[in-house]
Protein backbone atom coordinates (compact mmCIF):
# COMPACT_ATOMS: atom_id res chain seq x y z
CA UNK A 1 0.00 0.00 0.00
CA UNK A 2 3.09 2.74 0.48
CA UNK A 3 4.37 1.71 -2.40
CA UNK A 4 1.42 2.32 -4.52
CA UNK A 5 0.67 5.56 -2.66
CA UNK A 6 4.13 6.71 -3.36
CA UNK A 7 3.61 6.23 -6.97
CA UNK A 8 0.40 8.39 -6.87
CA UNK A 9 2.52 10.94 -4.88
CA UNK A 10 5.11 10.85 -7.92
CA UNK A 11 2.47 11.12 -10.66
CA UNK A 12 0.67 14.01 -9.19
CA UNK A 13 3.88 15.79 -8.21
CA UNK A 14 5.33 15.24 -11.92
CA UNK A 15 1.21 16.71 -13.74
CA UNK A 16 1.68 19.82 -11.29
CA UNK A 17 4.96 20.11 -12.20
CA UNK A 18 4.28 19.76 -16.03
CA UNK A 19 1.29 22.10 -15.41
CA UNK A 20 3.42 24.81 -13.97
CA UNK A 21 5.42 24.44 -16.94
CA UNK A 22 2.81 24.78 -19.30
CA UNK A 23 1.50 28.23 -17.57
CA UNK A 24 4.78 29.39 -17.82
CA UNK A 25 5.10 28.84 -21.36
CA UNK A 26 2.04 30.25 -21.91
CA UNK A 27 2.82 33.52 -20.03
CA UNK A 28 6.38 34.21 -22.25
CA UNK A 29 6.13 36.54 -25.04
CA UNK A 30 6.60 34.30 -28.39
CA UNK A 31 9.92 34.30 -30.11
CA UNK A 32 9.49 36.25 -33.22
CA UNK A 33 10.83 34.89 -36.14
CA UNK A 34 11.20 38.06 -38.53
CA UNK A 35 10.28 41.89 -38.18
CA UNK A 36 7.91 43.20 -40.66
CA UNK A 37 7.19 47.16 -40.91
CA UNK A 38 3.85 48.45 -42.45
CA UNK A 39 3.97 52.07 -43.93
CA UNK A 40 0.52 53.64 -44.88
CA UNK A 41 1.18 56.49 -47.67
CA UNK A 42 -0.84 58.81 -49.35
CA UNK A 43 -2.12 60.72 -46.06
CA UNK A 44 -2.98 64.29 -46.39
CA UNK A 45 -5.84 64.89 -48.53
CA UNK A 46 -9.33 62.59 -47.41
CA UNK A 47 -10.87 62.92 -44.35
CA UNK A 48 -11.32 59.67 -43.96
CA UNK A 49 -7.25 59.56 -43.79
CA UNK A 50 -8.44 60.60 -40.05
CA UNK A 51 -8.93 56.65 -39.74
CA UNK A 52 -5.43 55.61 -39.77
CA UNK A 53 -5.27 56.76 -36.64
CA UNK A 54 -7.06 53.65 -35.36
CA UNK A 55 -4.33 51.68 -36.27
CA UNK A 56 -1.74 49.92 -33.42
CA UNK A 57 1.13 52.49 -33.23
CA UNK A 58 4.04 50.26 -34.31
CA UNK A 59 2.36 50.90 -37.91
CA UNK A 60 4.88 54.12 -39.80
CA UNK A 61 2.46 56.61 -41.42
CA UNK A 62 3.90 58.53 -44.31
CA UNK A 63 2.39 61.87 -44.90
CA UNK A 64 2.33 63.98 -48.10
CA UNK A 65 3.51 67.56 -47.60
CA UNK A 66 1.39 70.97 -47.92
CA UNK A 67 -1.99 68.64 -47.84
CA UNK A 68 -4.92 70.02 -45.70
CA UNK A 69 -4.72 66.97 -43.38
CA UNK A 70 -0.63 66.12 -43.17
CA UNK A 71 0.63 68.69 -40.73
CA UNK A 72 -2.17 67.64 -38.34
CA UNK A 73 -2.38 64.06 -38.77
CA UNK A 74 1.37 63.76 -38.47
CA UNK A 75 1.24 65.61 -35.22
CA UNK A 76 -1.73 63.34 -34.26
CA UNK A 77 -0.14 60.42 -35.22
CA UNK A 78 3.08 61.45 -33.46
CA UNK A 79 0.83 61.60 -30.15
CA UNK A 80 -0.02 58.67 -30.38
CA UNK A 81 3.04 56.89 -30.69
CA UNK A 82 3.56 56.46 -34.51
CA UNK A 83 6.77 56.91 -36.50
CA UNK A 84 5.61 59.33 -39.18
CA UNK A 85 7.88 59.97 -42.71
CA UNK A 86 7.33 61.89 -45.41
CA UNK A 87 5.57 60.84 -48.51
CA UNK A 88 7.44 62.76 -51.22
CA UNK A 89 5.88 63.12 -54.61
CA UNK A 90 8.45 62.67 -57.48
CA UNK A 91 7.70 62.88 -61.27
CA UNK A 92 6.25 59.76 -63.09
CA UNK A 93 6.65 57.82 -66.35
CA UNK A 94 2.96 57.71 -66.95
CA UNK A 95 2.87 61.74 -66.27
CA UNK A 96 0.34 61.66 -63.00
CA UNK A 97 -0.39 64.71 -61.94
CA UNK A 98 1.92 65.78 -58.94
CA UNK A 99 0.94 67.39 -55.93
CA UNK A 100 2.67 70.39 -54.07
CA UNK A 101 6.14 69.78 -53.28
CA UNK A 102 6.66 67.41 -55.78
CA UNK A 103 10.19 67.05 -57.36
CA UNK A 104 10.16 66.82 -61.26
CA UNK A 105 13.47 66.06 -63.68
CA UNK A 106 13.52 70.19 -64.47
CA UNK A 107 14.41 71.20 -61.22
CA UNK A 108 17.90 71.82 -60.40
CA UNK A 109 19.91 70.96 -57.39
CA UNK A 110 18.93 74.34 -55.14
CA UNK A 111 14.94 73.54 -56.08
CA UNK A 112 14.98 69.98 -54.83
CA UNK A 113 16.49 70.55 -51.90
CA UNK A 114 14.55 73.58 -50.80
CA UNK A 115 11.35 71.14 -51.60
CA UNK A 116 12.83 68.53 -49.75
CA UNK A 117 13.38 71.13 -46.61
CA UNK A 118 10.36 72.80 -46.73
CA UNK A 119 8.48 69.35 -46.68
CA UNK A 120 10.20 68.49 -43.33
CA UNK A 121 9.22 72.21 -41.99
CA UNK A 122 5.64 71.22 -43.05
CA UNK A 123 5.52 67.76 -41.75
CA UNK A 124 6.65 67.85 -38.01
CA UNK A 125 8.20 64.71 -36.09
CA UNK A 126 9.60 63.32 -39.75
CA UNK A 127 12.26 60.28 -39.10
CA UNK A 128 12.69 59.33 -42.65
CA UNK A 129 10.64 59.56 -46.58
CA UNK A 130 9.80 57.67 -49.44
CA UNK A 131 8.78 58.52 -52.87
CA UNK A 132 5.50 58.82 -53.96
CA UNK A 133 5.11 57.95 -57.45
CA UNK A 134 8.49 58.66 -59.11
CA UNK A 135 8.95 55.81 -61.80
CA UNK A 136 10.92 58.72 -63.53
CA UNK A 137 12.57 60.79 -60.85
CA UNK A 138 14.12 57.70 -59.49
CA UNK A 139 15.92 56.67 -62.27
CA UNK A 140 17.65 59.79 -62.34
CA UNK A 141 21.14 60.22 -60.80
CA UNK A 142 21.25 63.79 -60.20
CA UNK A 143 18.40 64.32 -58.86
CA UNK A 144 18.35 61.37 -56.28
CA UNK A 145 21.78 62.28 -55.19
CA UNK A 146 20.14 65.82 -54.37
CA UNK A 147 17.51 64.23 -52.74
CA UNK A 148 19.56 61.92 -50.79
CA UNK A 149 21.87 64.62 -49.96
CA UNK A 150 19.44 66.25 -47.89
CA UNK A 151 18.39 63.51 -46.13
CA UNK A 152 21.61 63.24 -45.01
CA UNK A 153 21.38 66.61 -43.44
CA UNK A 154 18.16 66.01 -41.91
CA UNK A 155 19.66 62.55 -40.10
CA UNK A 156 16.46 60.97 -42.22
CA UNK A 157 16.31 57.15 -43.69
CA UNK A 158 14.81 56.23 -46.88
CA UNK A 159 12.51 53.92 -48.00
CA UNK A 160 12.33 52.91 -51.89
CA UNK A 161 8.79 52.70 -53.07
CA UNK A 162 9.99 50.56 -55.81
CA UNK A 163 7.60 52.03 -58.71
CA UNK A 164 10.39 51.54 -61.30
CA UNK A 165 13.21 48.53 -61.35
CA UNK A 166 15.74 50.85 -62.39
CA UNK A 167 15.80 53.20 -59.22
CA UNK A 168 18.90 55.26 -58.49
CA UNK A 169 17.95 55.60 -55.23
CA UNK A 170 19.56 52.63 -53.72
CA UNK A 171 22.75 53.75 -55.36
CA UNK A 172 22.82 57.37 -54.66
CA UNK A 173 22.16 56.19 -50.88
CA UNK A 174 24.76 54.68 -50.52
CA UNK A 175 27.12 56.84 -51.90
CA UNK A 176 25.98 59.44 -49.69
CA UNK A 177 25.42 57.40 -46.47
CA UNK A 178 21.50 57.27 -46.08
CA UNK A 179 19.82 54.54 -44.62
CA UNK A 180 17.99 52.82 -46.89
CA UNK A 181 15.09 50.01 -47.29
CA UNK A 182 13.25 49.21 -50.39
CA UNK A 183 9.42 48.06 -50.49
CA UNK A 184 8.73 44.24 -51.32
CA UNK A 185 5.01 43.94 -51.38
CA UNK A 186 2.00 45.90 -51.83
CA UNK A 187 -0.58 45.39 -50.04
CA UNK A 188 -4.05 46.82 -51.55
CA UNK A 189 -3.41 47.48 -55.14
CA UNK A 190 -6.81 45.71 -55.06
CA UNK A 191 -8.97 46.52 -52.32
CA UNK A 192 -11.06 43.34 -52.44
CA UNK A 193 -11.48 40.82 -49.55
CA UNK A 194 -9.53 38.30 -51.25
CA UNK A 195 -7.38 40.18 -52.86
CA UNK A 196 -5.89 42.05 -49.22
CA UNK A 197 -6.18 38.30 -47.97
CA UNK A 198 -3.95 37.13 -50.96
CA UNK A 199 -1.46 39.58 -50.61
CA UNK A 200 -1.24 39.79 -46.44
CA UNK A 201 -0.28 35.40 -46.93
CA UNK A 202 2.03 36.76 -49.30
CA UNK A 203 3.70 39.20 -46.63
CA UNK A 204 3.36 36.68 -43.83
CA UNK A 205 5.25 33.98 -45.98
CA UNK A 206 8.05 36.26 -47.22
CA UNK A 207 8.69 37.95 -43.64
CA UNK A 208 9.79 34.42 -42.64
CA UNK A 209 11.44 33.44 -45.11
CA UNK A 210 13.78 36.47 -45.08
CA UNK A 211 13.36 37.73 -42.11
CA UNK A 212 12.63 40.87 -42.03
CA UNK A 213 10.08 43.03 -44.59
CA UNK A 214 9.09 46.21 -45.72
CA UNK A 215 4.98 46.44 -47.01
CA UNK A 216 3.08 49.44 -48.14
CA UNK A 217 -0.24 50.23 -47.69
CA UNK A 218 -3.02 52.99 -48.36
CA UNK A 219 -5.50 54.23 -45.91
CA UNK A 220 -7.95 53.59 -48.33
CA UNK A 221 -10.98 52.04 -45.41
CA UNK A 222 -11.36 48.71 -46.67
CA UNK A 223 -7.29 48.66 -46.17
CA UNK A 224 -7.72 50.22 -42.68
CA UNK A 225 -10.75 47.60 -41.46
CA UNK A 226 -8.62 44.74 -42.57
CA UNK A 227 -5.15 45.55 -41.07
CA UNK A 228 -7.23 46.15 -37.64
CA UNK A 229 -9.24 42.35 -38.00
CA UNK A 230 -6.15 40.64 -39.10
CA UNK A 231 -3.07 42.13 -37.58
CA UNK A 232 -3.29 39.67 -34.52
CA UNK A 233 -2.23 37.19 -36.95
CA UNK A 234 1.12 38.37 -37.71
CA UNK A 235 1.94 37.08 -33.82
CA UNK A 236 0.70 33.81 -34.42
CA UNK A 237 2.88 33.19 -37.37
CA UNK A 238 5.93 34.38 -34.96
CA UNK A 239 5.80 38.14 -36.89
CA UNK A 240 7.12 41.76 -35.10
CA UNK A 241 5.47 44.50 -36.41
CA UNK A 242 7.63 47.36 -36.27
CA UNK A 243 8.81 50.56 -36.67
CA UNK A 244 10.58 51.73 -39.68
CA UNK A 245 13.23 52.89 -38.24
CA UNK A 246 13.55 49.57 -36.15
CA UNK A 247 14.96 47.61 -40.09
CA UNK A 248 17.70 50.12 -39.94
CA UNK A 249 18.52 50.65 -36.21
CA UNK A 250 22.35 49.78 -36.37
CA UNK A 251 22.50 51.54 -39.86
CA UNK A 252 20.86 54.47 -38.50
CA UNK A 253 22.86 54.52 -35.16
CA UNK A 254 26.48 54.11 -37.28
CA UNK A 255 25.43 56.74 -39.61
CA UNK A 256 23.39 59.50 -36.99
CA UNK A 257 25.04 58.56 -33.50
CA UNK A 258 23.64 61.51 -32.33
CA UNK A 259 20.07 61.63 -33.34
CA UNK A 260 17.23 61.10 -31.69
CA UNK A 261 13.46 61.42 -32.72
CA UNK A 262 13.46 65.09 -31.08
CA UNK A 263 16.21 66.03 -33.47
CA UNK A 264 14.30 64.53 -36.94
CA UNK A 265 11.53 66.86 -37.11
Amino acid sequence: MADKSNKNKKENLFIVRFLIVLLLLTCLPPLYAANLAIIIDDIGYRQSDEAVLSLPANITLSVLPHTPLGKRLALEGHKKGHEIMIHIPMQALSGNRLGPGALTSDMNEQQIKSEICAAFNNIPFARGANNHMGSLLTQLENPMLWVMQSLKNKQAYFVDSMTTRFSKASMQAKDVGVPLLQRQVFLDNDVRLYALEKQFKQIITQAKQQGSLVAIAHPYPETIAYLNANLPRLRANGINLVNTSELLAVDIAKTYPTSSHQTLR
